[in-house]
């Protein structure tokens, strides 16, 4: 049960254990606190009993939820419990529904054809360190787009395909090592320089570092061949995640495209495309669906991220 639940919150063992206790302590707390109150007012056996469900009701919807943020923010989970409360505000209809990726775009595309706001050429950066077929996706795409422009191709392995790539399509690239990426400036004054807005990752297998999601906070988006939070984390990619996937007996699994965070496969998550999985299905077949799913979807979601950034 607690697995389950973990894979639905989307979170790592440690948080789940310090949000498990989060809960806790809330409910402890607001039942004292509800006894304190109650004898403060007056309230007995001999009160009338709709005041008391008055009472409580309001700790229920108020208190509680005031606390459990409290609680939160002092544990540091302030980013988890906020989307929560957010989520229970919109099903009691204080907060207007969340607008989609899809919706979102709209929304921009109309302030600018109405002259509200006006474009701006976006420029972005694919990282990536194989043959590189999802950026040659995402180039094509974008290629002669009015708002977006692919300027810099960032790659850690000299010889890759995707250096190629970017060659064919006139792209400056840029050949990172591992000691300055990682410990180092992460190559920010660079990307910088050449006036990078947004951030790919398209099979990239380093682990973005800390400095370079705080310089492009939400402006850094990856793509993870199955359904987060299942089969994510570190040392899960490539052929790997499929062989966990048909392991653990799964009928289905997928992409999952989401920004990153400074942990493996645990920032949000904005869209997901899912195939089904045959019995005779391997690891093998099971790639080429997926890769399937990557390049027919891909190219388009980065497209919409980058004009809402």
């Amino acid at each position: 049960m607690f697995k389950r639940l973990q894979e639905k919150w989307g979170v790592s063992t440690y948080q789940f254990w310090v949000i498990f206790i989060v809960f806790g302590l809330t409910g402890t707390t607001t039942a004292i606190l509800t006894r304190y109150i109650t004898a403060w007012l007056g309230m007995n056996a001999g009160t009338y009993w709709v005041w008391k469900v008055v009472l409580r009701m309001g700790m229920l919807l108020f208190g509680y939820q005031f606390i459990l943020l409290g609680f939160g923010a002092f544990l540091g989970q302030w980013p988890f419990f906020w989307k929560y409360e957010k989520k229970l505000l919109r099903k009691l209809g204080v907060l207007s529904p969340d607008p989609g990726v899809e919706e979102e775009v709209k929304s921009k595309e109309s302030k600018i054809n109405s002259g509200i706001i006006k474009p701006k050429t976006k420029q972005i950066a694919i990282f990536a360190s194989g043959t590189g077929s999802n950026a040659e996706k995402i180039i094509a795409h974008l290629k002669n787009h009015s708002s977006i422009d692919v300027v810099l191709v960032v790659c850690n392995k000299p010889g890759a395909g995707v250096l190629s790539i970017a060659s064919a399509n006139h792209i400056q690239t840029l050949l990172i090592e591992k000691e300055p990426f990682l410990k180092g400036d992460a190559y920010i004054p660079i990307l910088k320089d050449k006036g990078v807005d947004f951030i790919v990752l398209a099979g990239f297998l380093w682990k973005i570092p800390e400095a370079l999601i705080a310089a492009y906070p939400k402006r850094i988006i990856n793509i993870h061949p199955a359904l987060l939070p299942k089969h994510g984390g570190k040392g899960m990619y490539g052929m790997r995640v499929h062989e966990s996937v048909i392991a653990a007996g799964e009928k289905e699994s997928g992409i999952t495209i989401h920004y990153v965070s400074e942990h493996f496969d645990e920032g949000e998550a904005v869209f997901q495309a899912i195939c089904s999985i045959d019995e005779k299905d391997t690891p093998e077949t099971l790639s080429q669906k997926i890769h399937a799913l990557e390049h027919a979807h891909f190219p388009g979601i980065v497209e919409k991220l980058v004009l809402l950034s």
